[in-house]
């Protein structure tokens, strides 16, 4: 089964200095694009991340500091990589947890406003883990019969997540499945907007999943001392929690979400929120 496409999809994959969003850089990333004729480009680059590649991250894709030496900056290439995803729907492993909150970083640092909020973003890993909770290794022979050797080099990684998702399509598109509230549901079907649908947490406002939505559509705390409280009402009564967001090391997508709200305060007049 092939994929319905009204418009080109970025199966991309990033090969990174750590696992922090706020302070790690990307040092290698590669993206393969499927277009609506099914025409495909890709592109892979090497990046210097300017700052030191942990050895734990190198135990896991074999990218060393002086690999990358030579190579251009995130900023350098940020231009080049914004027009290869101009007007992509996006895709990929884990996604929307890590790599797509790592690339919207990436792309803020450099004054790029990278907005993902009129691309479908589907995770071919939340899709495995619904259907068939395992790695990405595992997935791909489950699903394609075939042992990704070369796993954790972007380029490989990619092609496969894009071979996985095919395969998905294939086994699932006659198998109802059970949403997080506990009701049947009509089985996946093959166009972008449904992957995104299946596969994308709707409830959460950032996609590190910081702030959430609650039931009637407002923003709410998804951690620590006021998880599930609303945003809004928190930084009424303590201005100061705002302020320490701001300066804590939470994702600059993060900030991006509790600005929005203080600025939609702002617009209504509320003088609360308007002292901030």
């Amino acid at each position: 089964m092939q994929l319905e496409l009204t418009r080109p999809i970025a199966f991309f994959d990033l090969e990174t200095t750590g696992t922090n969003v706020v302070k790690d850089r990307i040092v290698e990333i590669s993206i393969y694009k499927v277009m609506p004729d099914k025409q495909t480009d890709s592109l892979t680059r090497r990046i210097n991340p300017t700052i030191p590649i942990s050895p734990e991250a190198t135990a896991i894709h074999g990218i060393r500091d002086e690999d990358v030496a030579g190579a251009p900056t995130f900023a350098q290439l940020a231009q080049t990589l914004e027009q290869f995803f101009h007007q992509c729907d996006l895709a990929g492993y884990n996604s929307n947890k890590f790599d797509i909150p790592m690339l919207i970083e990436e792309f803020l640092r450099c004054g790029i406003q990278f907005d993902v909020k009129k691309r479908r973003l589907v995770d071919v890993q939340n899709i495995f883990h619904k259907m068939e909770p395992r790695t990405l290794k595992a997935a791909y022979k489950f699903y394609c019969g075939k042992d990704l050797t070369d796993a954790h080099e972007a380029e490989a990684d990619t092609r496969a997540t894009y071979e996985i998702l095919l395969a998905q399509l294939e086994r699932y598109q006659e198998v109802p499945y059970e949403d997080h509230e506990g009701n049947i549901t009509q089985p996946i079907k093959n166009d972008i907007q449904s992957l995104y649908e299946f596969s994308y947490n709707q409830n959460n406002a950032d996609l590190v999943g910081h702030i959430g939505y609650n039931k009637d559509g407002k923003e709410i705390f998804k951690f620590g001392k006021h998880k599930n409280r609303l945003v809004e009402d928190v930084f009424k009564k303590e201005p100061q929690y705002f302020d320490w967001m701001m300066k804590a090391d939470f994702p600059l997508s993060t900030k991006n979400v509790i600005q929005s709200v203080i600025l939609r305060g702002f617009d209504k007049g509320n003088k609360i929120i308007k002292d901030l």
